[in-house]
């Protein structure tokens, strides 16, 4: 958590956490017909910096759970942003990692949290760029609503929906101290401003 974040709710724990992914790999597998012959027409893209870990851990359970490998690649969107300018004095660029053609797959891009849309559309942007995919699905764990742009995700793991100042903090072992999500009021500063 940021230092001045106040818990509201704790909306996933760990064991939740796990729960909930398994289930969304479960949706991808019947979605897609998956099995070793589809695994070549069909990749999961994580979106920097969380989605990349969910997007490797659902390439994970169904490994194990159905024995298939799907291609998992790592998309950066942050100079596809329309709001990058205004939100970032110096946007952190990371890696993007796709070492498969997309044309002709279908795809299922991942995310933490849905907001605004705005990262989701910069995601397919960048995709796009890179390819003409025979679908493009996407994949949230928490959807918050409160949607600036037109944009639906097709797996969502919890619908919770927030108001303003309100913000959904997704914590994974692989970068965090702690493992689950959180529901967070950001305070007033002296300015009456979110701080």
């Amino acid at each position: 958590m940021e230092p001045n974040d106040v818990i509201k709710a704790q909306l996933m724990d760990a064991q939740d956490l796990e729960r909930t992914l398994n289930r969304m790999a479960r949706q991808i597998v019947e979605m897609f017909n998956l099995d070793e012959s589809r695994a070549s027409s069909f990749a999961l893209i994580g979106m920097q910096s969380r989605g990349v870990h969910i997007a490797a851990r659902i390439r994970q359970i169904i490994l194990d759970v159905d024995g298939i490998d799907v291609p998992l690649g790592i998309l950066d969107a942050t100079m596809y942003r329309d709001d990058f300018r205004l939100r970032f004095k110096q946007p952190v660029v990371r890696e993007t990692k796709i070492d498969f053609d997309i044309d002709g797959r279908d795809i299922v891009l991942v995310d933490d949290v849905l907001f605004t849309g705005r990262t989701t559309r910069a995601g397919l942007d960048a995709l796009t760029d890179l390819g003409r995919p025979a679908s493009v699905h996407f994949l949230v764990l928490i959807d918050r609503g409160l949607r600036e742009l037109p944009i639906k995700a097709d797996f969502v793991g919890k619908r919770v929906p927030t108001l303003p100042g309100e913000e959904v903090r997704v914590r994974l072992s692989e970068m965090d101290d702690k493992e689950g999500i959180w529901l967070v009021e950001r305070p007033f500063n002296a300015n009456n401003e979110r701080s």
